[in-house]
């Protein structure tokens, strides 16, 4: 039997507040630990193990709980890539000093001549 890896302290202080608001969230809707199990699909010890903070409970039972809580969008909206900003901080670190347009570099695109149009025409069209 394997063991599962021990999250960090600041880890688990995370998992036993989420815990906790769940726990919260679902008695303000006057919600049983029961009632919240058979709406998520999952058994009572799922949902007690999940209140407690118990870090092997899977995402899949988080996102039933919380669209049985009517939270569907907690979860979507979790790390929001327009709201994470160490991302978008390193993403503009990220960026180019300069911008070149293309085919100004050192001889890396050669100039085409235009090409007389077929027919033996001397006008050309565009």
């Amino acid at each position: 039997m394997s063991r599962k890896p021990v999250p960090s302290l600041r880890a688990q202080a995370e998992l036993n507040k989420l815990g906790s608001d769940i726990a919260i969230a679902r008695k303000k809707r006057r919600f049983t630990q029961q009632r919240l199990a058979d709406g998520a699909g999952v058994n009572v010890v799922t949902i007690r193990r999940l209140e407690k903070g118990d870090g092997g409970v899977s995402l899949g039972v988080l996102a039933m709980v919380l669209v049985t809580l009517g939270e569907h969008n907690r979860i979507a909206d979790m790390l929001d890539i327009s709201k994470d900003d160490i991302g978008l901080a390193l993403g503009v670190n990220a960026l180019p000093q300069r911008v070149r347009p293309k085919g100004d570099g050192k001889g890396k695109r050669k100039k085409t001549e235009p090409q007389e149009p077929s027919g033996g025409s001397d006008k050309v069209s565009f």
